[in-house]
């Protein structure tokens, strides 16, 4: 299945029965804006240590937790301060990294209004990959449109990559990340193996979205050597878009 799919199964059952409500959010305005609490108090902690970032990174799938951690830098960023903002996202789904920017259902069942965002196709359904926060055709239309300006900038990475980070950070820091997040320490550790490289200091800071408690299963898979990479095919990409609803611009 899929967060797409999960969607339309909700929508379903609240059409069928006359007292169910149901509140669409994850990739949607207000709920972004919701969000935003989690980059404000970052602002605020950085402050308290006279620090700024210059670097600010987070995994991304439909778009939520990205968003609240990054739009209120975003905001410094379009008053011409200097910071690069990185979402992190699985070659499995490849929304920003290979989707085209087009109209979109946000359901698999095309319930939802139609989205202005980088997708691989509602009818995309997500390889079997641990990290299932990011298993979503779709990404929220305002992340998508600071992407499409170069506001924002995408990286994906593969899984197993992934969970080397995650172990790492688990074996330094004490606690277990999420297999979403660590997609996120994955650009993390990139980014300051770059910084050592070329001898450049950065402050690098990323939102620790999730523990990895409930997931150990799958590092049980991974120190076991169980898991597979996978790259999302070209050729399901194209034939995704093909089957995009025509909108006129």
């Amino acid at each position: 299945g899929s967060l797409g799919v999960a969607i339309s199964e909700a929508l379903e059952e609240t059409v069928s029965h006359p007292g169910t409500k149901y509140s669409l959010g994850s990739v949607l305005n207000h709920v972004l804006m919701h969000q935003t609490i989690v980059g404000l108090e970052t602002k605020k902690q950085m402050a308290q240590i006279d620090e700024y970032p210059d670097v600010l990174i987070g995994c991304v799938g439909g778009g939520s937790n990205f968003a609240g951690f990054t739009f209120p830098f975003i905001h410094d960023k379009l008053k011409g301060k200097e910071i690069d903002v990185i979402a992190v996202e699985p070659t499995a789904t490849p929304t920003l990294t290979k989707g085209p920017h087009r109209y979109d259902f946000g359901d698999v069942a095309g319930l939802t209004p139609m989205l202005k965002m980088y997708t691989l196709g509602h009818n995309f359904i997500p390889p079997k990959i641990h990290a299932g926060g990011l298993r979503y055709h779709g990404m929220a239309p305002l992340v998508s449109q600071m992407c499409k300006t170069g506001l924002i900038r995408a990286e994906a990475y593969h899984q197993i990559a992934a969970f080397e980070a995650g172990r790492d950070f688990a074996r330094t820091q004490g606690f277990i990340p999420a297999p979403e997040t660590n997609h996120a320490i994955a650009a993390v550790i990139a980014e300051a193996k770059r910084c050592r490289e070329t001898k450049q200091e950065k402050v690098i800071v990323f939102n620790f979205s999730g523990h990895g408690l409930i997931d150990l299963s799958a590092y049980d898979e991974f120190l076991a050597g169980k898991l597979q990479d996978y790259e999302y095919p070209k050729e399901k990409i194209e034939e995704a878009i093909s089957q995009l609803p025509q909108v006129e611009k």
